[in-house]
């Protein structure tokens, strides 16, 4: 949690297990919406939204992808926090973010509500008019992206379509329980049991993903999804991060035949390449957990050129 100690912000993003050392992850704290609803504060207006982000997060990381896919880039502006946290978590460069020239995260968070108690966490939607914060809930920020703004850029790609909502939403939770946020339950885990059951789950949920992708080409339907971006985020830090850094080493993705073209595929479709930063990937995570890595080096490799072909047009 977020909190003042004498006088000084502290952000203690690691203090989130229970008594068994299992990580939990804390629910976001705003929850708005961006639409032109008569009684909403938050109209759709070009040029008014901002989004925080961190290049190393996969939260973040979909809000940067679904900014491209979208082409938002020119109504939606962002700021990137500098790759290490510390103990007052998110910071920016010595110019300070790009509305504000503020230094910390979490004084943009104080910005918005200067009585803030609370986990200060990225993307954060920004609302410069308001000078508050929209929402800071990924997977809805990437819904509002995915919809709200079709009017001003006339880009109707669908990523939630209404025919396959319900299995997307059912893939998309035990993506979320078994993936995106299993590697963290295995990487931030405290007690050999613990960890050992989240490895575990981890590669069942991945064998499964084989197979299914063996199958299919996208997790839901015949298109792209946001199940896809969802999971994405994390494939493509897997083998970089999660393989040694989390202790997820029973293979890296690069061996999965099926997963690796999907994640190949995902990675060269235009604007996504230049959302990925494994530079910055890296560097946060290896030197931010210095209660898993307290040396701070930060690994050279690996190289993986996900540029290869793919051959996912066969399925």
């Amino acid at each position: 949690m977020g909190l003042i100690i004498d006088g000084q912000w502290v952000d203690k993003w690691y203090d989130t297990k229970n008594s068994d050392g299992q990580f939990v992850r804390q629910d976001s704290a705003y929850r708005g919406s961006i639409n032109n609803q008569a009684n909403n504060p938050y109209q759709v207006e070009a040029g008014r939204y901002h989004l925080y982000v961190s290049l190393a997060c996969p939260w973040a990381h979909r809000a940067l992808i679904f900014r491209q896919l979208k082409g938002l880039t020119g109504i939606i502006s962002v700021s990137v926090v500098e790759p290490e946290m510390l103990n007052k978590g998110w910071s920016f460069a010595e110019k300070g973010d790009d509305l504000y020239q503020l230094k910390q995260m979490y004084e943009i968070y104080l910005k918005g509500d200067s009585n803030y108690q609370g986990r200060v966490t990225v993307p954060v939607l920004w609302d410069k008019k308001t000078q508050t914060i929209v929402n800071n809930e990924s997977s809805e920020i990437i819904r509002i992206l995915n919809g709200a703004f079709n009017q001003l850029t006339d880009n109707h790609d669908d990523y939630y379509p209404d025919p396959l909502q319900s299995e997307i939403d059912e893939v998309n939770q035990f993506i979320y329980d078994d993936i995106n946020n299993g590697v963290y339950k295995a990487g931030f885990a405290t007690s050999q049991a613990v960890y050992e059951s989240a490895y575990h789950r981890l590669f069942e949920r991945l064998d499964w993903l084989e197979l299914r992708l063996s199958q299919q080409r996208y997790l839901v339907g015949e298109q792209i999804t946001e199940a896809d971006w969802r999971l994405f985020t994390t494939l493509i830090r897997f083998d970089a991060v999660y393989h040694g850094h989390f202790k997820c080493n029973r293979q890296t993705l690069a061996s999965f035949k099926h997963i690796s073209g999907y994640l190949r595929e995902l990675y060269q479709i235009e604007g996504v390449a230049e959302t990925v930063n494994f530079e910055h990937i890296k560097t946060h995570y290896y030197y931010s957990h210095d209660m898993i890595n307290p040396t701070r080096i930060i690994p050279a490799g690996p190289w993986v050129d996900f540029n290869q072909a793919h051959n996912r047009e066969a399925l």
